[in-house]
């Protein structure tokens, strides 16, 4: 038996909770150990989506780059 088939086989014996923070934690390893995709900094959408479904339910969905905070330049350093 391989190794994804013993992964298979005890998560068929969790209850649905545990068996989803298994796959989160799963899914978590695999954006771990792929390689990154660079995404355009600044870009909301697209750090709304690479995010989509892992935050709580009451998290809202229409976040808009005029929700956003304006930066405040740093001073300089000494």
């Amino acid at each position: 038996m391989t190794l994804a088939e013993q992964i298979y086989q005890h998560s068929r014996r969790l209850p649905d909770q545990a068996a989803r923070e298994a796959l989160d934690f799963i899914e978590f390893l695999e954006r771990r150990y792929t390689e990154k995709s660079a995404a355009p900094a600044g870009d909301t959408d697209t750090f709304l989506a690479a995010i989509a479904g892992k935050l709580s339910d009451d998290f809202p969905e229409d976040i808009t780059d005029d929700d956003l905070g304006t930066d405040v330049p740093r001073r300089e350093l000494d």
